[in-house]
């Protein structure tokens, strides 16, 4: 009678899942998010059925700490799971650099090497390993599985590693990573569940939501990715800029007089959907909104999604598929009718109604380029990890007891 729980901690958010282990077998029993850390915390979890189970809110000037939430998440996960028995914790890390790719077991040098790291990914790497830090401290002896998002792209080509810097750069690890890994792992899997012909050509997924990124896969592979050294490369997202001139930094540094801090701060968190329209970092807000700026925003983001698309078919020799998920891609049908329609004249061609109904299958049958909603699920990617992990010899009997 045991349990997994997969986590996924962010600046500002903690996403999680329970699965029971029946018959060998994971099964969804709960999940949902804390959102709004370090302003007015909110819980709502929902069963397998998609109701409500679980809501609650702490006062809005609350400073509730990431651990502190854990511990009543942790207590809460214990008491809805009845007497199966948490045997293993998987936490999506953001980056596994270049020496970290299958899941491992937390240990204290891990957790060391790891943190190395933060610096590649400031907005989420500190949440990642406090969160880790956090449930060593509340259950010692529980096993504790890092799923690092790079991982799905650490066989990417060699060219579309490097940067354009002196070779001494690469070396050190200054190189392309990409993210989203374990968002795109699980749609190339469902493409296999799916169609496994269409899973074998050329597709290009766009992760959509708060951040954004897009992965060119051949044959289910990663070939080329939007983000590179750091979550902050390729589109523009809900706050942070993506691709940007290195002159611009320059500028704010030696011209504007702005700091290294500041800096990070005005390209990670103020800049993006929010910087454009200052309106709002949520596509929903800024399709209500009646400001000039916020028609601005979606448009840039539109633009930029497809022009970088566009910017992945060389490196797949031509186009096959294209999948939206995340929070943007899964529900936003003017979006992704926009982003098609930019790609025209690939051969794709949307159904309309199709779309606006958030169908499986939203292109028509004449239609070059197939074009597929999918949702995310990047705790169940986690969840299958740590399974495999915790039994190498492939028997329920082979599963590590906390």
């Amino acid at each position: 009678m045991k349990a997994i729980v997969s986590l996924n901690a962010g600046s500002s958010s903690i996403k999680f899942a329970l699965y029971r282990l029946v018959d060998d077998a994971l099964t969804f029993d709960a999940g949902g998010k804390i959102e709004e850390i370090g302003s007015r915390p909110r819980l709502k979890a929902r069963n397998a059925d998609g109701e409500i189970i679980l809501e609650r809110d702490w006062p809005a000037d609350s400073a509730i700490s990431h651990a502190h939430l854990l511990e009543d998440l942790f207590g809460w996960a214990a008491t809805q799971l009845g007497d199966r028995q948490i045997v293993a914790i998987g936490h999506r890390i953001v980056h596994g650099g270049v020496r970290f790719a299958a899941p491992r077991i937390v240990d204290d040098a891990l957790l060391g090497a790891l943190e190395t790291l933060i610096p590649l990914a400031p907005l989420h790497q500190p949440h990642n390993l406090a969160a880790v830090r956090a449930l060593r401290a509340l259950a010692p002896d529980l096993p504790q599985i890092a799923c690092f998002d790079t991982a799905f792209h650490h066989d990417l080509p060699a060219l579309a590693t490097r940067l354009p810097l002196p070779r001494s750069f690469h070396e050190e690890g200054v190189r392309r990573y990409g993210f989203h890994g374990l968002s795109y792992e699980h749609i190339a899997r469902r493409l296999r569940d799916i169609d496994p012909l269409y899973a074998g050509g050329r597709v290009i997924a766009a992760h959509l939501g708060n951040g954004a990124s897009l992965c060119a896969m051949n044959g289910g592979a990663s070939v080329d990715t939007t983000m590179g050294f750091t979550a902050l490369d390729g589109l523009m997202m809900g706050t942070r800029t993506g691709a940007l001139d290195p002159g611009v930094i320059l500028y704010l540094q030696t011209h504007q007089g702005m700091s290294v801090a500041e800096v990070e701060t005005l390209l990670y968190k103020q800049s993006g959907l929010l910087g454009v329209s200052g309106v709002s970092s949520d596509m929903r807000t800024l399709h209500a909104s009646a400001a000039p700026e916020a028609g601005e925003a979606i448009d840039l983001f539109v633009r930029q999604a497809a022009r970088q698309a566009a910017s992945l078919i060389p490196s797949l020799g031509g186009l096959d598929g294209l999948v939206f998920t995340a929070g943007i891609g899964e529900n936003d049908p003017v979006i992704r009718a926009r982003i098609c329609d930019c790609l025209a004249w690939t051969g794709l061609m949307l159904d309309p109604d199709a779309n606006r109904r958030n169908d499986p299958l939203i292109s028509t049958p004449g239609s070059k380029v197939a074009v597929r909603v999918i949702p995310t699920d990047e705790e169940a990617v986690i969840a299958g990890h740590v399974m495999t992990l915790l039994k190498p010899d492939g028997r329920p009997d082979g599963w590590i007891a906390s």
